[in-house]
């Protein structure tokens, strides 16, 4: 694995605006798919913005396969896809955008594009990609991206205008697009879109970045747990409700195997911040 992404104590807010970000540190590696969570508001698109140098930071400094984002050098834009979560609209022919834009990425797999296309069932023969509908043109611009084979992939909110079985398909695209030399950052408020695909968990509060755990690591400190019956045991952390009786999230201690459940992880991390932290810290 290689650093990718390094962000060192930096600080950003909007115009007229409170601090977003105050002393903010990140590292991601390549061969990773992260994802990175958090209610809506707390700076999710900003952090993507910022790595694609859309945004600058007030202080502090963000470094992209070595390079500043902020001066938008070629030799980085042409290991970097972002896709916004509000998609463009564009009158050009899913052929011709190819012609336009694919020429900025070296390493552009054509043949991965269509076969994306194809699993999504979106039409290559569309005369405008305006035609297409909000749903199909979302699923469009990610397999162009994943079709980029760049180094750094940023989707936000990707899977938003995707219906069930496209979310499925999205998934499965993700985990075979990625490999050592590619890092993945996922930013979606939708947890359960992201089950079985990520390596990576950070989870943003406050406008901090309170968690940044690998999903292997999290499994063997916590473990999952449906009952029918509340568990009392000491090293129970997180506890909800639920119609067939309690999800809970417990110490593991015995070093049992468990299936993560992304959305309590987020509640849980939430709700017992402090709790959690000093967990892993130990």
């Amino acid at each position: 694995m290689k650093k990718i992404v390094d962000i060192k104590k930096v600080s950003f807010n909007y115009k007229r605006q409170n601090r977003l970000f105050s002393d903010l540190n990140l590292e991601l590696y390549t061969g990773q798919i992260n994802g990175l969570l958090g209610k809506n508001g707390e700076g999710k698109s900003t952090m993507l913005k910022l790595l694609s140098g859309l945004l600058f930071p007030k202080h502090g400094k963000i470094y992209v396969n070595n390079f500043n984002p902020k001066f938008r050098h070629p030799n980085l834009l042409k290991d970097l896809f972002f896709l916004p979560e509000e998609i463009q609209d564009t009158m050009l022919s899913i052929k011709a955008y190819e012609m336009v834009y694919a020429p900025f990425y070296p390493d552009f797999s054509s043949t991965k594009f269509y076969n994306y296309l194809n699993e999504f069932t979106v039409d290559s023969a569309t005369p405008s990609i305006s035609d297409l509908s909000y749903g199909q043109r979302k699923k469009f611009f990610i397999a162009f991206g994943l079709a980029t084979n760049a180094k750094l992939i940023l989707l936000d909110e990707p899977t938003n205008g995707l219906d069930i079985p496209s979310k499925r398909q999205f998934r499965r695209m993700v985990a075979t697009t990625i490999d050592q030399k590619c890092c993945i950052v996922i930013s979606t408020h939708q947890v359960l879109d992201l089950d079985e695909l990520i390596d990576n968990i950070i989870i943003l509060d406050g406008h901090e970045i309170i968690f940044n755990e690998k999903s292997e690591v999290i499994t063997q400190k916590l473990f999952f747990q449906s009952t029918e019956k509340k568990d009392t045991d000491k090293d129970v952390i997180y506890s909800e409700e639920t119609l067939n009786g309690y999800n809970q999230i417990k110490k593991n201690t015995k070093n049992e195997k468990s299936k993560m459940d992304i959305e309590m992880l987020f509640n849980a991390v939430v709700s017992h911040h402090s709790q959690i932290t000093n967990l892993f810290k130990s």
